[in-house]
C-alpha cells in the first residue's frame, strides 16, 4: 500500500462513495412500507448479481486459490455485512423513522476498531474509552425522540440498527483483508454473489415473499445501482488506497448525507435531543479517528500485518 498523504491515496473517493450510501433512504423507506425487508434485499442481489455476472466466475476461481482467512472473510462479508446487515437496516425504517437507522452508522468506524481488536488482535489502550463513552451516550440520545421514554418500536428499529452497522464494521476490517488479496473487482463480486444465496435463505427462514412487484421495480433498479453497485464499486477502489484512519474519518458522509436527505426530501424532523447526540457522536468519532492518525500513543496498537494491502 502506498504511504499515507501521497498522491495515490483516495480518502475522497471513500467520502463520495459514502454519500452515494447516504442517498438509499429516499428508495429503501418507501420499498419498506410495502414490501418485506428479506425481499427487498433479496430482489437486490439479484440485480447486482446480474449486473457483475461477467466477473463473478473470475473472481470465484481467484477465490477458490487464496488463503483460508480471505475465504471465510469474502463469505463472511457476502451473507453477512450484505445479506443480513442489509436485510436488518432495512427492516428498521419499517419500525421507525427514515433517519434514525442511517444516523446510527455514526457507530461503526467505532464497531470497527473495536472488531478489528477481537478480530485482528489489536489492543485497545484506556484512553480508547474518552471517545467511546461520550459516543455511546451520542448514540442514545440522537436515536430516541424521548431518550427518558423509549418506546418498544424505537427500541427495536435502534437494535436492528445497530445489528447492521455492526455487521457493516466488521465488513470494513474484513473488506480490507480480502480487498488486500483478490482487488476491489472481485471484492465487489464475491460480495453480492455469496450474498445472494444468503438472501434466498432469509426470505426462505422468514416467511417472506418471493415476487416483486412491478410497480416498485425502478425503485430497486435505483436502490441497487446506486447506493449498491457503483457506491460499493467506488468505496473499495478508494478503499485499497486510503490509509484506515482516513477512511473511517470519510465513512462519515454516510449519516451526515442521510440526514440531510431525511430533513430536506423526507419530511423528518429531529428533536434538539437528538441533534445534541448527532452532534456528540460527530464530535466523538471525528476526534477518535483524528487521534488515532495523529498521536504518539494512540488508543488502538494495530498490528502492522494485520490490515496490511498489497497492490
Amino acid at each position: 500500500m502506498t504511504a499515507a498523504g501521497t498522491s495515490r491515496d483516495l480518502t475522497w473517493v471513500v467520502a463520495l462513495a459514502a454519500c452515494f450510501w447516504g442517498t438509499s433512504a429516499l428508495m429503501r423507506e418507501p420499498l419498506a412500507q410495502v414490501l418485506d425487508a428479506a425481499t427487498i434485499v433479496m430482489w437486490e442481489h439479484v440485480v447486482l448479481v446480474l449486473v457483475l455476472s461477467p466477473w463473478l466466475l473470475p473472481a470465484l476461481r481467484r477465490w477458490s486459490t487464496a488463503p483460508g482467512r480471505v475465504r471465510v472473510g469474502a463469505v463472511v462479508i457476502g451473507a453477512g455485512s450484505s445479506a443480513l446487515a442489509t436485510t436488518l437496516f432495512t427492516a428498521a425504517f419499517r419500525l421507525g423513522d427514515p433517519i434514525t437507522p442511517q444516523i446510527l452508522q455514526k457507530l461503526q468506524p467505532l464497531i470497527a476498531i473495536l472488531l478489528a481488536a477481537v478480530i485482528l488482535g489489536e489492543r485497545l489502550r484506556p484512553r480508547f474509552w474518552w471517545f467511546a463513552v461520550p459516543a455511546l451516550g451520542g448514540a442514545w440520545l440522537m436515536t430516541f425522540a424521548d431518550p427518558l421514554s423509549v418506546r418498544i418500536g424505537d427500541a427495536s428499529a435502534a437494535l436492528l440498527a445497530l445489528g447492521a452497522a455492526t455487521l457493516w464494521g466488521a465488513g470494513t476490517v474484513l473488506g480490507r483483508l480480502v480487498d488486500g488479496h483478490l482487488g476491489p473487482r472481485d471484492t465487489l463480486a464475491l460480495r453480492f454473489g455469496f450474498g445472494l444465496p444468503a438472501a434466498a435463505v432469509i426470505v426462505a427462514v422468514s416467511g417472506a415473499g418471493w415476487t416483486m412487484p412491478v410497480g416498485q421495480v425502478p425503485l430497486l433498479l435505483l436502490l441497487a445501482l446506486v447506493p449498491g453497485a457503483l457506491a460499493l464499486g467506488l468505496y473499495y477502489v478508494g478503499l485499497r488506497r486510503t490509509a484506515a484512519s482516513r477512511a473511517t474519518l470519510a465513512e462519515l458522509m454516510f449519516p451526515v448525507t442521510s440526514v440531510l436527505v431525511g430533513v430536506t426530501l423526507l419530511d423528518t424532523t429531529l428533536t434538539w435531543s437528538r441533534w445534541l447526540g448527532i452532534v456528540i457522536v460527530v464530535v466523538a468519532v471525528t476526534a477518535l479517528v483524528l487521534h488515532e492518525a495523529r498521536a504518539r500513543r494512540p488508543g488502538v496498537v494495530q498490528q502492522p500485518a494485520a490490515l496490511a494491502v498489497r497492490d
